[in-house]
């Protein structure tokens, strides 16, 4: 809990203008709450959340083995240290995590469940959003707010990627995707083919692999695949040595460090790195010849997210024969299993549909600004936490080459920032307009199969700042928790009228 947090107060009535309304419950939405009430405490929030628990994410994903590609030093919160042993986490771990952090901060009276954004209307005249949430009943709520704050993630809750096959009709055994995993799922003692290749294929593939009879990773194409401990001695040596937050703060530094010079010589040195990587895989499955065939992309490290196995557990799965990688694509589904291309069929009882996210902004909610829908596609990123043309409102969205929260936690605070300069000043609005001198490139410099099925959604960044989006905690650092709020391109006005 944060040394001087206030006594929490419950969340305001649906009439009652608030100061600041976060959308999302997960673990950005508690950060930004948490922040709040730490940097603005005379600010009335409240939160809403579309499920009727908290910890988006780590709530929705139940499938086997379930945890965080990132270490738990950085996925963590900066203000509350992570003691767990393990430095990459189960996903209750994680959920327990964000569940007491918001328990101890007095978060949880602010949350309203069971409240699905569908849209926010923003009236300069009244320096006022309008928020119209659903519940489950089909009942519409309408809240008012003078900042919005949205932290609900990048992707949709209700539909995953599910590319279709023929024959799927005849497949005798039971497809499902991991997204929405069934709870009645009995798995031992059967042949499961799991298509995928990305983070979460690499981490059901062990986990299933433990009571099924045999365990196939169907991928496309290879991905690269890196083992690390689960445990991070350094973290342990720090908390036998010095007071817990101080401990924590220097492991979260080091782990910082560590992460941004390996993605430097990535990108400085790909071909150097990359044998490297594929060396590392052939150590870990005693063959050469198998992360060849079944661990060496044709792209560069770091073009998509480089996945992290604890332990090495998918190697060693692969290893003791429990679980096998297969490199090749599916013609059709048969009654049995799976035809490949090569002319090949794996045996299937059951196949697990790891084929990734589909992007979905803002919750899916519809923004509009004076009467004007916003089209994010159209419009360009200021600092990776704002919108052009879209007044008093941030989007918590991280990195893609480290945590989430390394960038979450960054916006929210910057947040604070923004809300004090306005106080302070009598401000009521605050809009980065966009330079139309300013060249656009795409939002993400990443090449995943869900950053380019989701190109059309995106918004642009810009070729020089405040309109770059740095996959870069340092600079993102010294901009945002350092550089001037009043910086030019914002502009700020009074109630009323546009600035």
């Amino acid at each position: 809990m944060h040394p001087s947090a206030p006594s929490p107060a419950r969340a305001a009535p649906d009439e009652s203008p608030l100061d600041v309304l976060i959308v999302g419950a997960g673990l950005s939405g508690i950060g930004a709450a948490s922040a709040l009430q730490q940097g603005c405490p005379g600010k009335r929030y409240a939160i809403l959340e579309a499920r009727e628990r908290l910890g988006g994410t780590w709530d929705l994903f139940r499938y086997p083995g379930i945890r965080s590609d990132s270490d738990m030093y950085t996925l963590g919160y900066s203000f509350r240290p992570w003691l767990d042993a393990k430095a990459i986490a189960d996903g209750p771990a994680i959920l327990d995590y964000v569940r007491s952090t918001a328990c101890e901060n007095g978060i949880e009276p602010h949350i309203r469940y069971g409240h699905k954004v569908v849209g926010a209307s923003w009236c300069s005249q009244q320096a006022l959003w309008t928020v119209e949430a659903q519940l489950a009943s089909g009942e519409k709520r309408t809240v008012r707010a003078r900042f919005l704050y949205l932290c609900s993630g990048y992707y949709s809750y209700d539909e995953a990627y599910r590319p279709r096959f023929e024959g799927e009709d005849g497949f005798a055994g039971r497809i499902v995707q991991p997204q929405f995993w069934p709870e009645d799922l009995d798995y031992s003692g059967k042949q499961v083919v799991v298509v995928g290749s990305g983070a979460t294929a690499v981490t059901v593939v062990p986990a299933m692999s433990e009571r099924a009879a045999h365990v196939t990773m169907l991928q496309r194409s290879p991905t690269y695949v890196v083992a690390r401990p689960s445990r991070y001695r350094f973290a342990e040596r720090m908390r036998r040595l010095f007071p817990e937050q101080l401990a924590y703060g220097l492991t979260r530094w080091r782990v910082i460090g560590e992460s941004m010079f390996l993605y430097w010589l990535a990108r400085s040195k790909p071909e150097l790195v990359k044998q490297k990587i594929v060396e590392m895989a052939g150590q870990q499955l005693n063959s050469r010849e198998a992360a060849a065939a079944h661990f060496t992309p044709s792209y560069k490290p770091w073009d998509q997210r480089v996945c992290v196995v604890p332990d090495g557990d998918l190697f060693k799965a692969v290893r003791k024969g429990r679980a096998s990688v297969v490199t090749d694509r599916i013609a059709r589904f048969t009654p049995g299993g799976i035809q490949l291309e090569s002319g090949r069929e794996l045996p299937a009882d059951l196949v697990v549909m790891a084929t990734g996210l589909t992007l979905k902004l803002f919750g899916g909610a519809t923004l509009v600004v004076d009467g004007r829908v916003i089209d994010p596609s159209r419009a360009m990123s200021y600092k990776g936490m704002m919108l052009s043309g879209v007044p008093n409102c941030a989007l918590a969205f991280g990195y893609t080459n480290a945590s989430w929260t390394l960038k979450a936690d960054l916006t929210a605070a910057w947040v604070c920032r923004l809300l004090r300069h306005m106080d302070a000043r009598g401000q009521a609005i605050a809009v980065a307009h966009r330079d139309p001198q300013v060249p656009e490139a795409p939002f993400l410099d990443f090449n995943s199969g869900y950053v380019e099925r989701a190109r059309h959604i995106l918004p642009k960044q810009g070729a020089r700042k405040p309109w770059q989006v740095y996959q870069n905690y340092l600079r993102d650092l010294l901009t945002i928790r350092y550089g001037r709020i009043d910086d030019g391109v914002l502009r700020f006005g009074a109630q009323g009228a546009m600035p």
